[in-house]
């Protein structure tokens, strides 16, 4: 049997390649529109997230008040300050899943308000939920209505959807100022609330602006 060898040889044709200065100059043009674009993406999830679990925990507070009416007959307007069994304290602790209970100043914890820097949860009592929201409200909250035949006044607190977790920022229009014009392009983690009667609802117009935005 005869063998046939077989060769190959080079056609002597150029390849077509880049060289390492190339391929350096267009990952460090990648690098700087990462660099440029990465802080703007990650504010839009966070803001969104920041939004979602804003409505999660309104809609909560909101369902635990309605609960407690249809369990015990008691909303906020009939609340007593304090821990006692009518505060608001013990109404969202026995309606929800509470994990964690401060009063007072919560060490660490300070909400950045614009230029002011408040000194967070101080003469508050401060509820800490399951899914890592915080609600918390003036230790002296009782009679909370909305109902000039009934004794009592509105009631203020705030929403902290992240807990004691940065940026601990209160929500703020990058537009307006006002419930007409505010726009709200990166929402934060801390929302001003007003709770009355069966209602808990937004305290600025920067938190009804996030509320109600699609």
């Amino acid at each position: 049997m005869k063998l046939t060898s077989f060769s190959t040889h080079s056609d002597g044709g150029r390849r077509n390649a880049f060289t390492l200065a190339e391929v350096l100059i267009t990952l460090g043009i990648i690098g700087v529109v990462a660099a440029m674009t990465m802080p703007t993406l990650m504010n839009q999830t966070n803001g969104a997230q920041y939004r979602t679990a804003y409505k999660k925990a309104l809609s909560a507070i909101s369902q635990a008040v309605t609960l407690n009416v249809a369990l015990d007959e008691l909303d906020f307007s009939d609340a007593t300050d304090g821990t006692g069994e009518q505060s608001i304290y013990a109404m969202l602790n026995k309606r929800m899943n509470v994990v964690r209970k401060e009063t007072g100043t919560i060490t660490g914890y300070t909400v950045l308000n614009g230029s002011e820097t408040i000194t967070g949860g101080a003469g508050n009592y401060s509820l800490f939920f399951n899914d890592g929201i915080m609600f918390s409200f003036d230790d002296g909250s009782a009679n909370c209505t909305n109902d000039s035949t009934k004794t009592g006044d509105l009631c203020k607190g705030f929403i902290d959807v992240n807990g004691i977790k940065p940026p601990n920022k209160v929500v703020k229009c990058d537009e307006g100022d006002d419930d007409t014009n505010c726009v709200v392009k990166s929402p934060t983690d801390v929302y001003p609330v007003v709770f009355y009667d069966q209602t808990i609802a937004p305290n600025s117009p920067a938190a009804r602006a996030v509320l109600y935005s699609k």
